[in-house]
């Protein structure tokens, strides 16, 4: 049986747990609110670009521009967003056992895979692994703005180019709800109207020729980076604010944790005390018999 200064270490040690989950949980909160305002203000724009680009690779020559060129895959990258940080429940978690599978059936049709990670629970997690680290980004969420998207585009559109793989996902937590979040594989190279922007459920696109201005190769030399930047900056948002979603929800349900801990402790230092209270009244009314 555990003595009663033991179980008053433990209560206390259950007490400042509790202070220190319930008060990352109100940060949580605070950082939450203003990364959903930021999604939610980021979303039209990228979707709306999405649209944009979705109409025009319909229309021109898919050739125009070579991240619109569809090659044979044989290598594919995918692009793995994790967060800096732990105690955020299965938020990572999830992210890299989807990843890990999706990187298992590319390697069951003969591909070879590379991981850009963004994160370090991402890249520790890759690290341990056999599979090969292309690039890695961590600190992004500290500070996190639109040059970090366009370092991340920028790296990703190049080696594209350059041919370093020849299709490319992303895989990351879309933010629902302060309490939800959906594991998502997205492809984003080549710009593929019928897979990325579900041309099936768009309008039909009519026949005929159109005039650009300025001409379509600079437009689109202008308008796909641009593109690629925007998608990029709308999924380190939609990860951020999942992240902090889901960390709010985990330290509120250890802070709940904690409260039935301290509670169950709380009774059974009672009984113990309850208990040694009342074999010290025998021990004493059994000397005074013992005197008589």
């Amino acid at each position: 049986m555990p003595s009663l200064q033991s179980l008053r270490r433990k209560i206390s040690a259950f007490k400042n747990t509790q202070k220190i989950t319930k008060a990352m949980k109100m940060v949580a909160a605070a950082k939450l609110k203003r990364s959903q305002d930021r999604i939610l203000a980021a979303r039209p724009y990228a979707h709306k670009m999405r649209s944009v680009l979705s109409n025009l690779s319909q229309r021109v020559n898919r050739t125009a521009h070579p991240l619109l060129q569809k090659r044979e895959v044989k290598k594919v990258e995918i692009l793995v967003v994790t967060s800096d940080r732990g105690l955020c429940g299965g938020f990572n978690g999830n992210i890299v056992r989807k990843s890990a599978e999706f990187v298992r059936q590319c390697e069951a049709q003969g591909m070879t895979v590379g991981l850009s990670i963004v994160g370090r629970k991402g890249r520790d997690y890759f690290r341990r692994r056999t599979w090969l680290i292309r690039q890695e980004w961590t600190g992004v969420f500290d500070k996190l703005s639109f040059e970090h998207a366009i370092d991340i585009g920028g790296d990703l559109t190049d080696n594209f180019i350059k041919g370093t793989f020849d299709e490319l996902y992303v895989v990351y937590n879309e933010f629902k709800s302060a309490i939800q979040q959906r594991v998502i594989v997205e492809k984003l190279f080549p710009v593929d109207a019928a897979v990325e922007f579900g041309a099936a459920q768009a309008a039909p696109v009519s026949a005929g020729a159109y005039l650009y201005e300025p001409g379509e190769a600079e437009l689109l030399n202008a308008l796909v980076p641009k593109h690629f930047q925007v998608q990029a900056y709308r999924i380190l948002l939609e990860s951020a604010a999942a992240e902090h979603g889901a960390r709010m929800a985990a330290m509120d349900g250890a802070t709940r944790n904690a409260g039935q801990l301290i509670k169950k402790t709380t009774l059974y230092y009672n009984k113990t005390r309850q208990a040694a209270i009342t074999k010290e009244l025998m021990d004493i009314v059994g000397g005074a018999e013992a005197l008589k």
